[in-house]
């Protein structure tokens, strides 16, 4: 079984585009949010009661892509993943009143279940950034974002309340507020910290 790794934060703090700048050196495989290829998330944004649809479809799709990883050569690498989309977005939209009781429990049954099934990710690295370097940059996306700036501290949060409850060995803090969005300052040493991880 190849390991995995997991890249998760606020929305807009440049996940998608550290997984896919380290995937370009050719050490691992990408499983992507893929944002506007889900069947929901458009309808969502504009109508809540697609929201239980939106959240099954994105912890399915994130299940799904941990099993594909696992089988596949190189270490798998992820932006987001089953637990940032249960801890993070989940919770948000319950607490939003886009989900009721009963709907986040339906998703919670599941990505328990999920948990019992597949191991947890072998790295999770937590970015973080300025609420202004995230504003700035949600404001040039041109995908289909639920979530918005204001968003950033719950979600932060929720975010927060999850990684403490893992060992600190499987968890790896980077800022990049910084950091130019193509990661070029920050790859060389990152790229020295999980080279153990793609063997």
């Amino acid at each position: 079984m190849s390991k995995l790794i997991v890249v998760v934060g606020s929305t807009g703090v440049g996940k998608t585009a550290l997984v896919q700048a380290l995937c370009k050196k050719g050490l691992f495989v990408a499983g992507l949010e893929e944002h506007n290829k889900r069947p929901f998330q458009r309808l969502f944004k504009t109508n809540a009661r697609f929201a239980l649809a939106n959240q099954l479809d994105y912890l399915l799709l994130r299940a799904e892509q941990e099993r594909l990883l696992r089988l596949l050569p190189q270490t798998g690498l992820m932006d987001g993943g089953l637990e940032l989309d249960f801890h993070g977005f989940t919770r948000l939209f319950h607490l939003r009143a886009m989900l009721s009781d009963a709907e986040f429990d339906l998703c919670k049954r599941f990505y328990e279940l999920v948990r019992t099934h597949q191991p947890p990710p072998d790295l999770v690295i937590n970015l973080t950034a300025s609420p202004e370097v995230i504003a700035r940059r949600l404001a040039t996306r041109k995908r289909v974002n639920v979530a918005d700036a204001g968003d950033i501290s719950q979600l932060d949060t929720f975010i927060g309340e999850w990684l403490s409850t893992l060992r600190p060995d499987h968890l790896l803090h980077l800022d990049v507020s910084e950091d130019d969005f193509g990661y070029r300052k920050l790859l060389p040493s990152l790229l020295k910290t999980l080279r153990p991880l793609s063997r």
